[in-house]
């Protein structure tokens, strides 16, 4: 929970100075260097975890809206931004020995940032779990009809949104109430591996679905004169290409997680925090991009919004799609959880902030929560609407946003130093993004409406 303001300011007169690159996160830097801390190689893997979630689905929806040239532009953009805009939050850590995301809105605007933050992080979280959610209602399906043999259309159990419901309340809920969930954390970090193993089958199932796509689910197709559909494009700009950046500032948010892992890492310095800000960003732009370019490869114009609906249909029996459909979703059903937590922190913060913990509190919460997402993720029809709107709301604010203009607010530096022109820019062109992203999106639903 974040100090008391006056707090915060008294802390203000201590601070280290932003240039000196080896200094640890706190003032007890003693207790810091022998404290045993996580190593660089664990605080890399938890950061990717943090990176990596179900905006991998999307992303080739993306390049086929933008084109391969112009996807691979708009990506490595954003991964350069997000290592930046991690920068800045780690120099304002050290200016002001804050160690979370709400506690620095709170130091630069009062409990006026500290709302907007907890909100923004509500919101965005909210959105996160709905994609997760989504997710299993389209998946869990497919995956159950797999390992049945026969025909099984219309019953019960195939059923999206019932599936939805019962894992959700019979294992989501019962994890999520849960006052601490720590051991998930070690459970999750296979999601890592499930996202290798997911981009490993898209490039091998590139040689296995042929083009032009085959027609009625069979590998029986007709040839179409037209070989156009099965020829990439470099540059493409549509009413569609509105959700792409979006869908890719909600792949690299992780900026909620920064601090607290900053905070854990062995022998931490701002320096050593942003190799391994760098190197989390680098393998998870290597992984995404993998799977986005094959994805696109193998469907061209006819790729989903969620890449595994294109094989569900294409290939609904592939062995090895079923096993990567069920390491998704059991990334999917581990993650959930743990997002809860922040949400629900955030969700205290703004409305119970005053009242001592309470586990009747706690259990409200959660079933608010839970029956919120749960809602969400059943009546929302497309993944990208999910991907689009919180993507171009919350997420460009944490990625772009709020490090450019807690920076400008905070530090002490002159303002045409080099830092804060930095993050002058980041601040527009965080709301250039988000603006226009959100205005095409609005006007694309107005069209298809």
């Amino acid at each position: 929970m974040p100090h008391a303001e006056s707090s915060i300011n008294s802390d203000y007169g201590h601070r280290v100075s932003a240039q000196d690159e080896s200094a640890p996160l706190l003032g007890n830097r003693e207790q810091r260097r022998t404290s045993q801390g996580t190593s660089f190689g664990f605080s890399v893997f938890n950061l990717m975890n943090a990176i990596m979630g179900s905006g991998i689905l999307g992303l080739s929806y993306a390049m086929a809206n933008t084109g391969i040239i112009g996807f691979s532009v708009l990506l490595s953009i954003v991964a350069i931004l997000a290592a930046y805009s991690i920068h800045l939050l780690l120099r304002l850590c050290i200016q002001t020995a804050v160690t979370s995301y709400e506690d620095l809105g709170l130091f630069a605007f009062g409990s006026v940032g500290k709302i907007l933050v907890a909100s923004t992080i509500l919101i965005q979280n909210i959105g996160a779990m709905s994609s997760y959610l989504f997710i299993i209602k389209s998946e869990l399906p497919a995956t159950v009809s797999g390992f049945l043999s026969g025909d099984h259309s219309g019953a019960w159990y195939l059923d999206g949104r019932l599936l939805l419901i019962m894992t959700s309340v019979c294992i989501v809920l019962p994890l999520a109430m849960l006052s601490k969930i720590g051991f998930l954390g070690y459970t999750s970090s296979l999601s890592f591996f499930f996202m290798v193993y997911f981009a490993i089958v898209v490039v091998i199932k590139k040689w296995y679905i042929p083009c032009p796509l085959p027609l009625n689910h069979t590998l029986t197709y007709l040839e179409i004169s037209n070989s156009s559909e099965c020829k990439a494009k470099l540059f493409e700009f549509s009413k569609e290409s509105a959700f792409a950046l979006p869908t890719m500032a909600f792949s690299f948010l992780c900026h909620t997680s920064v601090l607290p892992i900053y905070c854990e890492l062995k022998s931490p310095t701002k320096s050593r925090m942003q190799n391994v800000a760098n190197f989390g960003i680098s393998l998870s732009f290597l992984i995404y991009f993998i799977s986005a370019l094959f994805g696109y490869l193998t469907f061209y114009d006819k790729v989903a919004s969620e890449l595994l609906q294109g094989y569900s249909r294409f290939l609904p029996n592939d062995n090895l799609i079923m096993t990567v459909r069920l390491a998704i979703l059991l990334a999917v059903l581990l993650t959930v959880p743990l997002i809860h937590f922040p949400a629900r922190k955030a969700f205290m913060m703004l409305f119970f902030s005053s009242y001592p913990f309470s586990y009747l509190l706690h259990i409200l919460v959660t079933l608010t929560l839970n029956v919120i997402i749960v809602v969400l993720a059943i009546y929302v029809p497309d993944i990208r609407n999910v991907f689009g709107v919180v993507g171009a709301t919350t997420s460009t604010c944490l990625l772009f946003v709020f490090p450019g203009l807690f920076y400008l607010k905070v530090s002490y530096e002159d303002l045409v130093s080099r830092q804060k022109l930095g993050a002058c820019g980041l601040l527009v062109l965080g709301i250039c993004i988000g603006a226009c992203s959100l205005t095409l999106i609005t006007v694309n639903w107005a069209y298809n409406e």
